[in-house]
Parts: structure tokens; sequence; C-alpha cells
């Protein structure tokens, strides 16, 4: 080819970076929030010798959900396009720089199962006679958000008639990503003979918008956690303490451009000698801190 293009972000030396996702491991990007100008360098390098032939050189900033089922159902819901260069000849290389001020990201990054939503940056030069040439870099997108002013606790009664009753309390309903759950399990009638208890974390990611026909649910259980073995007695209290550092958590998102929505529950699950499971689950809302 007569030319090599690269795109790459200007990052402060302290700009933190976070990684891309489950199906690019390995791979990290730098951090922004909603708001922050995204800047950086773009090179068009022409081999020595060569000239190129273009319909311009522009470089764009893109956000993206993508249907990771239905290859055609990728949707840009967000797109800024700076051009570098007008159409011409070039006959050496050059270097660019590029700025998109003060950027609307409302929306976070996210890698899921059936969904990604994607920040890059593109680089493309145009080309009447061939394919075009481009080069993507992606950006991870977290937003911080105030600590909720409200924040009841949770607190539920579980039974099954003359066999089991239950009360579990949470300390709250809502937890920021790096948080504690603190709680109680209390039995108040025990006559099944119960093996253990654990506490699971549930991520479920919903796709295809609120009225979309091929709606699809995807429950991942994030960890199951023992919190006691053997079999209780009436009038025991079981504390609880669940650390969610650790877990590869998310915010909360609602209907997120009409495409999708992740939900997190904590869901308590009993088993007896029989290996009967009964359990009952509980929605909890996340949220990102400041850290530090």
């Amino acid at each position: 080819s007569v030319c090599t293009i690269d795109v790459t972000l200007d990052a402060e030396a302290n700009r933190k970076t976070a990684p891309l996702g489950r199906d690019r491991k390995g791979e990290r990007a730098y951090i922004y929030t909603d708001g922050e100008d995204v800047a950086g360098s773009a090179v068009v390098s022409i081999r020595p010798g060569k000239k190129l032939d273009h319909q311009g050189v522009k470089v764009e900033l893109v956000g993206q959900v993508e249907m990771l089922s239905d290859k055609s159902g990728s949707y840009d819901f967000f797109s800024i396009t700076k051009d570098l260069e007008p159409p011409g000849s070039m006959y050496e290389s050059k270097q660019y720089k590029w700025k998109f001020g003060a950027v609307d990201k409302q929306n976070e990054t996210y890698s899921g199962i059936n969904v990604r939503l994607r920040y890059f940056v593109r680089l493309t030069v145009l080309r009447g006679y061939a394919s075009n040439i481009s080069r993507e870099i992606d950006l991870v997108v977290q937003n911080i958000f105030p600590q909720p002013e409200l924040n009841n606790t949770l607190k539920m009664e579980v039974g099954i008639e003359d066999c089991l009753h239950i009360e579990f309390e949470y300390d709250k309903s809502k937890y920021h990503l790096k948080d504690v759950v603190v709680g109680k399990v209390y039995f108040l009638l025990v006559k099944i003979k119960i093996k253990h208890m654990e506490l699971n974390i549930i991520r479920r990611e919903s796709t295809g918008g609120a009225s979309g026909s091929n709606q699809q649910t995807d429950n991942e259980t994030l960890t199951k956690f023992e919190i006691m073995d053997g079999a209780p007695v009436k009038d025991q209290c079981i504390p609880v303490r669940l650390y969610f550092t650790g877990f590869d958590l998310t915010p909360t998102y609602k209907n997120v451009q009409n495409k999708f929505s992740v939900r997190y529950f904590l869901n308590l699950v009993l088993v007896d000698e029989e290996d009967r499971r009964y359990f009952k689950q509980q929605e909890i809302f996340l949220w990102r801190k400041k850290v530090g």
C-alpha cells in the first residue's frame, strides 16, 4: 500500500486505564468521563517516492451500541467529525493534532453477553478509486455519581408453610461498586433439613428495548458466596458480609439508548439434604463512586 495511518489519544500521565471487555482480553484503554475533552494525534505516513490521491482525511468520535447476536445491529447513537485534510494528493507523511471539546458521554462503555457499547476515535483516508483506509482506537467512558440521598434497608420474609420461615435484612438497597453487603438471616421456623445457604450476585442483561420483539434476557451468576454450612436451628441468626471488591460489576443501567438494560440482584439460596433449592431474589441498585 501507498500509505499507513495511525491514531493515538493524548492522555495525561496520570490518566487511568481500564480493560476493554470480555471479547478483547488483555486490551486496555484510557478512561474518560462525561463532558471531558478528547484529544489526540493522527499520522498519515506516505511511502518514499509514492503519491497518495485521496478524497480527504477525517477523524470521527463515535458512540456505538452493537448487538453481538445480530451483526447488522450496530447503531451509532453519537458521532462528531473533523476534517483534517481536503481532497487532493499527498507526497509526504503528515501529522495532525485533533480535539473534540467537552464531549457529551452520558452512557458508559459496556461489554456484555449480547450487547456492547463502545466509544472510539476513527481516522479515515477517503479514496474514490479504492477502499478507504481507516484505523480505530477505543476509549472507556466511566461516570461518577453522587451518593444516593435515600438508601433504605432491604427486609424480606420468605417461607414454606409449616416448614420454613426466615427473615433476612440487608443494610441498604443501593451500593457502590467497591461496597460491602452487611446483613443477617434469622430463622424463625426450621422443619426441613437445610444443608447450606449461599448468597449470589446475579447480573441480568436485557437487550432489544422495552417494546422489542427480539427481546433477550441473560442471567449471569457473578459469585456464589457461602454464608452457612450445616443445619440451622430455630431462632438462629446468621450474619452476612459480602465484599464486592474483585467482582466484575458495572453500575445499574436502565434502558440505554432504548437498546439494553443491566440490573443486579442478591439471590439468597438455601439447599436441603435432598438438594432442593429454595431462593429469594432482591434487586439492588449499583452506582459508581469516585475512588480516593
